[in-house]
């Protein structure tokens, strides 16, 4: 008997519930054997999850959480820390490439009904991610204290001062002054790196347990943990299923290399991905004086930004674009009940369903590029005597009623317009 097995014996015996739990969620849990390129999504968010704790912590050690002090704090990271910079370089690219494996995640999702019954609980609890990742990044943002961190700060937290009766004792309440200052700082840094961490970890934990209790999802759409049993691995065991570990995970070592390597070349050798990643006025210090030209926030909250700026103000409030931005968000958790198909996957869904699923995906692009500006700049570089705006609006509220037309139209589709679904196989096709 070797030492493994002897350490591993002795905590069995004081802790049995642990040898459980590892066969229960590892070598007992028994995943579809077609699974694809779209599922390494999800250990490329844990992944990244953990690079964001492990980087933060090293991060906070030297920061300080105070407008006289944070700037300089950040600055003195970079230049005099030992490694400083390769810690903040991978915090700040971790941060952009979270959103897009969690961005890619979602769609996997939603392309093969990942959300439908009986994985309702497992979506609703991912679109709460979603919401708190967003509230941890738009926190991180505004701590270096940079000029765009300052107006960010304003444009973003103003906002809230359009909710009727209560916005302007509102946006006091979150910033803890008139404008963004020490208290805004310090309950940021509280929420950032306290508070917000040990919810996403709380709520990936129930993820993950929900998903293993149901069972993943596979590109087919077929609930394989209630077909056919008996396999190599047992009588009991779905025929068209893998032990997770080893199997799976395996798979998922070579996907997170393959992605560490691009990651590592994007923090070597582009970090600020040329203003996306890190913006231009964010080297600069905050000034409330010195507005930037162009404010606008991080590039993975653009899509939602953009449905603020191209909802227009009604008497005088930029309510409706607000409640526009937050609609956009609140819809994603309700998909289960929005769309009543009986097919899940993409793959045997109806033409209406495909083409929606593309007009999704263009106009989220599309509210994306519009939000960071893009769109208006080509307008005027390939029609330098046409009205930018007119025709960025109209751009930009065209990606609107896509993305908002996607969701009514599959509300419409899966009730009324009487889906015409390719036949679903029993199993899994053979060659997997």
């Amino acid at each position: 008997m070797n030492v493994i097995t002897r350490i591993a014996d002795w905590i069995d015996e004081r802790a049995p519930g642990l040898q459980a739990m590892y066969r229960k969620h590892m070598s007992e849990y028994y995943v579809p054997r077609n699974l694809n390129l779209w599922y390494y999504f999800g250990v490329l968010n844990i992944v990244l999850l953990a690079n964001q704790i492990v980087t933060g912590i090293f991060l906070a050690m030297n920061y300080n959480p105070s407008v006289a002090h944070a700037f300089d704090s950040v600055q003195y990271i970079m230049r005099d820390v030992e490694w400083g910079w390769l810690i903040r370089y991978m915090h700040s690219t971790g941060a952009s490439l979270f959103f897009v494996t969690v961005y890619l995640h979602m769609f996997r999702g939603i392309m093969y009904g990942s959300y439908k019954k009986p994985r309702e609980l497992v979506w609703i609890l991912g679109s709460i991610i979603f919401l708190a990742l967003m509230a941890e990044a738009f926190m991180g943002y505004v701590l270096p204290w940079g000029n765009m961190s300052f107006w960010g700060a304003k444009v973003i937290v103003s906002l809230f001062g359009t909710v009727p009766f209560i916005g302007d004792s509102l946006v006091q309440w979150i910033m803890g002054d008139f404008l963004p200052g020490d208290a805004t700082l310090n309950r940021f840094f509280a929420l950032h790196v306290i508070a917000i961490p040990i919810a996403l970890l709380l709520l990936v934990v129930l993820h993950i347990a929900a998903l293993h209790e149901v069972g993943s999802s596979n590109p087919e759409g077929i609930d394989v943990k209630h077909g056919p049993k008996g396999n190599r691995w047992g009588p009991n065991v779905p025929v068209d299923t893998i032990p997770f570990h080893p199997y799976d995970t395996v798979e998922d070592i070579l996907s997170v290399s393959f992605f560490l390597i691009v990651a590592a070349f994007i923090v070597f050798f582009a970090p600020t991905m040329g203003g996306w990643f890190l913006e231009h006025d964010n080297f600069i210090p905050a000034n409330n004086l010195a507005t930037p030209s162009h404010i606008k926030p991080s590039w993975y909250f653009t899509p939602f930004y953009a449905i603020v700026r191209m909802i227009p103000s009604f008497l005088g409030t930029a309510f409706w674009g607000v409640l526009g931005m937050f609609s956009a968000i609140v819809l994603l958790p309700l998909l289960p009940w929005i769309d009543r198909g009986e097919v899940r996957s993409v793959r045997y869904r109806g033409r209406g369903f495909r083409v929606a699923l593309v007009v999704l995906a263009c106009s989220f692009l599309g509210l994306g590029l519009s939000g960071a500006g893009v769109i208006a700049e080509l307008i005027q570089a390939w029609f330098p005597h046409a009205d930018v705006t007119t025709w960025d609006n109209a751009f930009g509220r065209l990606m609107v009623l896509g993305y908002f037309g996607y969701f009514v139209f599959l509300w419409f589709y899966t009730r009324f317009g009487h889906e015409k679904t390719r036949p679903v196989p029993d199993r899994l096709p053979p060659g997997h």
